[in-house]
């Protein structure tokens, strides 16, 4: 009897859609994800269920759209019901993630892992990197990912050579896996997950010279942007520090670390489709590459996730396994995250009905054996303290959002204005669209209980909070925590 597939799941943070070379992208250099485009399919209309961190995971692992999680914005608690890795668990699966996986209230959790190799941001005690650094004689480090807070959108060399960078550790511990389970006989599924390119841009010398400021593009901003900003894009800009004027050779600075910093994950990448070879399981190794959410990048004068717009909201996705997901296919029907655990189900024939799935078999997409026109996606929820919602909706004509702060509506022609330059809602000849588009929504949110912020037919006015117009005021202030930073005589640690 043949032996289940096993199941690579490459993570990135904040990787936004266009950042492969073989997509269509012609100045980053990604020869290893342009390999897996070559020999499986990409899907180029991937959303995240929500373009924040942790529901975004928690979307992903559970195999459900927020209202069905319970979870909509960082700090927030995942269910406590079965994900995908407890499911392949239980069917026999060697299960063990390795890098961020952002599980709240306990980070260091397991949620149906085996077993963890543990790499956070901003962690003490227990994280394994930490640890590891620790005893390398890096202890000194107090911030190995990147100066956070003030220093969020600074890009900088990271404190540590390539072969201690945290990108790098996630490589080493990910072919370490590799090489135990060559020959084992259990499948297995491993989780290989990157904090990085999460701000801060912290590439290792000298991958942070690999793109130069000069050559890199200036961000894409439409005429007028600020009708397409709404409360979350102004509060976003504001705490991290990029509200006051625009900087363009720190914004294409900015672009040329981001970039430096997928192609070192595309180099770990590598690492480990080389490590599959060597050992025999590249092809019994169902391949999955995608990300959380994207990063504006300066793109229509805003920085940060947390938005409607493709470079948020939409993600890379790539799958590879001969004979399910091969010969460089493409595919543009609109997808999701959701759609991981049903495909990783679908290629091992684990039984995942129990997770009351909201996705779909990717692979079914790709040879249109599943009907799927519409994904949706949102930004927290009504009542919640980050300032009210923006939901949306994808078909492959169009997409619509609404904004609740801002009591507005966005849609936008995916194939007329694919870079979403101008909002349609207001012409009179796509009224049509916009009131299909936006009883789609509604019916979306009715279907899980979500209806605070509807009114009957209508969506519910709630005024936007304010924004102080204090430019010192909801600033972002970070620290690891990872070592005592007072300095005797210097720091003033008994001031109120």
């Amino acid at each position: 009897m043949k032996k289940r597939p096993n199941i690579l799941l490459f993570f990135t943070d904040q990787q936004r859609f266009d950042t492969i070379h073989a997509l269509g992208n012609p100045v980053i250099r990604t020869p290893h994800l342009d390999r897996l485009c070559r020999e499986g399919a990409a899907f180029t209309s991937t959303y995240s269920p929500s373009p924040v961190c942790v529901p975004a995971r928690c979307s992903m692992h559970y195999g459900q759209y927020p209202m069905n999680t319970g979870c909509y914005n960082n700090g927030m608690p995942m269910p406590d019901t079965r994900s995908f890795m407890d499911v392949l668990t239980r069917a026999g699966y060697r299960t063990h993630g390795v890098g961020k996986c952002h599980f709240t209230p306990d980070g260091k959790a397991l949620r149906g892992f085996e077993t963890r190799d543990i790499q956070e941001e901003l962690s003490g005690p227990g994280d394994d990197y930490r640890d590891w650094l620790i005893a390398e004689g890096l202890g000194y480090v107090e911030e190995p990912h990147g100066m956070r807070g003030e220093m969020y959108y600074i890009p900088q060399p990271s404190m540590l050579p390539p072969e201690k960078h945290p990108v790098h550790w996630i490589g080493d511990r990910s072919i370490q896996f590799l090489e135990e389970q060559s020959g084992g006989d259990r499948p297995w599924m491993l989780f290989s997950s990157f904090i990085h390119p999460h701000p801060p841009f912290a590439p290792p010398v000298p991958w942070h010279k690999l793109y130069r400021a000069p050559l890199m593009p200036l961000p894409k901003v439409p005429q007028d942007p600020e009708h397409l900003h709404t409360f979350i894009n102004r509060k976003q800009n504001r705490y991290k520090y990029r509200d006051q004027g625009i900087d363009q050779n720190l914004t294409r600075n900015i672009k040329a670390f981001y970039y430096a910093c997928i192609s070192f994950i595309d180099y770990q990448v590598g690492r480990v489709l080389a490590t599959l070879e060597k050992t025999g399981q590249l092809d019994d190794t169902l391949i999955l590459f995608t990300a959380d959410h994207g990063e504006h990048l300066g793109d229509y004068n805003c920085f940060g996730k947390r938005s409607m717009h493709d470079t948020c909201a939409r993600v890379p996705l790539l799958a590879r396994l001969p004979g399910r997901f091969e010969g460089g296919r493409r595919c543009d029907t609109p997808v999701s995250l959701v759609d991981v655990a049903p495909t990783l189900f679908g290629a091992t024939g684990v039984d995942g009905r129990e997770m009351a799935l909201d996705g779909v078999d990717l692979a079914n997409v790709l040879n249109g054996a599943a009907e799927r026109d519409t994904v949706h996606s949102q930004i927290g929820r009504e009542g919640e303290r980050q300032g009210g919602a923006i939901y949306t909706t994808v078909t492959p004509r169009w997409k619509y959002a609404y904004s609740a702060p801002d009591d507005k509506e966005f849609l936008f022609d995916r194939v007329m204005d694919p870079q979403e330059t101008r909002n349609r809602a207001g012409l009179r000849m796509t009224q049509a669209a916009l009131k299909a588009l936006r009883e789609k929504t509604m019916d979306w949110l009715r279907s899980g209980g979500e209806t605070d912020g509807l009114d009957g037919e209508h969506w519910r006015r709630i005024p936007a909070p304010e924004i102080s117009d204090d430019p010192d005021t909801g600033l972002l202030i970070q620290d690891s925590g990872w070592r005592d930073l007072d300095l005797p005589g210097y720091t003033h640690t008994d001031q109120a």
